[in-house]
């Protein structure tokens, strides 16, 4: 399967560089943007890694994308040296580095580009790299499929698993053992990350979890790839809405609650539906419920009956009772109707103020003012960016990637020192426990 990845790949680029005219003095390294691919395409991923920062990088031929949604970028846009060292068409494995007794490999991305390894640390290339892979990873093979790294406790020790057809190399880091894996339930890996403390093989369109100790292989595998590490306006036919939104490794861009409790959650062009009590949920495209929609929302508030949805620079207002009927004369500047734009959330925990997140500032708009204006402008110290945030009988929820936090009050959201617990957005919210 990497093979045909490969030999698509190279014809990829020579009829992009037949079809494409060549002018005088003109830089090789010049990108068409069309030439970039689209992940909604349903293209296999030729590496994985998640960067210092905790951002998944998806490597495909000579474009990277970054995080779960953007569009592609080359390669050598991030990390330059891949084209002066080797010309690039793709990447085999990549992965980062678990390893805190040498703070000289801890937290760095190793990218295999046939018999060679780079080694970077903020996209800068550490000295001495290229190397040969068996210099620094001895009785590790030359063109891989894929690697993950797998820090104690996880394993037992701090290792790296490499894959390469049918065989597995466990390469413990400390000792340089490489031991033989035979995990008989799992595919070919074509590539391979771990993200939220979980291991996923990439096979083809699809992606199986597994255990990094057994090998196993959750019976429900496997999925398709798109469906929850690629942000898609469309999915396949056979996509299940309900399964794929519980279970997306993909950020909210929004989360409110209606007067009965039951919960909205919105991502890119879909939402979830949680009712209160009995926990039934329901998905379908946002435009389905809320028709003159026709994109992704910024945020999304309750107030007296009527959900406040933002799209970009407007906002659109809606009755909360099905059908979801627009409010006559909207929608209306964002701007206009609360005297801010920008809004990346916002959510009521009193009856007529509104707390608007921008950046990392909070402001109030008061719905009974006329004009309204965004006012009592505080920094919030905690976050660097929200993603979504409401307010229930539990306090404030405040979603940021794939983690919430519950604050007793707004005040204590905005003044506190410390973060509260973390919950898992999947697991805690939507029950999805894989």
């Amino acid at each position: 399967m990497k093979l045909l990845s490969q030999t698509l790949c190279l014809c990829l680029v020579l009829a992009l560089s037949l079809a494409a005219p060549h002018h005088e003095g003109e830089d090789h390294h010049h990108h068409h943007d069309d030439a970039a691919p689209d992940r909604c395409e349903g293209i296999e991923m030729d590496a994985v890694a998640v960067n210092e920062e905790g951002i998944p990088y998806f490597f495909h031929c000579d474009h990277l994308f970054k995080g779960f949604h953007g569009k592609a970028e080359p390669v050598n846009e991030s990390f330059t040296e891949m084209d002066e060292h080797h010309h690039l068409g793709h990447i085999d494995a990549a992965f980062r580095m678990h390893y805190e007794e040498s703070p000289s490999h801890h937290n760095h991305m190793f990218l295999f580009v046939d018999h060679k390894v780079f080694s970077y640390y903020q996209h800068n290339l550490d000295e001495g790299y290229p190397k040969d892979i068996s210099e620094v990873f001895p009785g590790i093979p030359n063109h891989l499929d894929a690697a993950v790294e797998c820090p104690k406790p996880e394993c037992e020790e701090d290792s790296v698993f490499f894959f390469k057809g049918d065989d597995i190399y466990k390469y413990n880091v400390k000792t340089k053992a490489v031991e033989i894996k035979e995990f008989k339930n799992l595919p070919n890996c074509t590539s391979a990350f771990r993200f939220m403390d979980h291991y996923y093989c990439f096979h083809g369109h699809e992606f199986s979890k597994f255990d990094p100790k057994t090998g196993e292989v959750h019976s429900i595998y496997p999925k398709h790839a798109r469906d929850y590490f690629m942000r898609c306006s469309n999915y396949g036919n056979d996509s299940n809405h309900v399964e794929r939104e519980r279970c997306s490794r993909i950020h909210l861009d929004a989360i409110t609650s209606d007067s009965a409790g039951n919960l909205y959650a919105f991502r890119s062009h879909h939402y979830i539906r949680k009712e209160k009590g009995n926990d039934a949920m329901t998905a379908d495209t946002i435009e389905s419920a809320f028709k003159e929609l026709h994109s992704e929302v910024d945020a999304v508030f309750t107030y007296e009956g009527h959900f406040y949805m933002i799209e970009d620079e407007h906002i659109f207002v809606y009755k909360v009772d099905e059908p979801h009927t627009l409010l006559e004369g909207f929608p209306k500047p964002v701007k206009e109707e609360l005297g801010i734009e920008g809004v990346d959330a916002a959510f009521t925990c009193e009856d007529h103020l509104i707390h608007v997140i921008k950046g990392q500032h909070v402001y109030d708009v008061d719905m009974k003012a006329s004009p309204r204006v965004a006012t009592n402008e505080r920094p919030i110290s905690l976050f660097k960016k929200v993603d979504a945030a409401m307010c229930g009988a539990d306090g404030v929820t405040v979603v940021v990637g794939n983690y919430f936090y519950n604050f007793p009050s707004t005040m204590l959201m905005i003044a506190g020192r410390a973060l509260p617990q973390e919950h898992r957005v999947a697991l805690e919210l939507f029950g999805c426990d894989h």
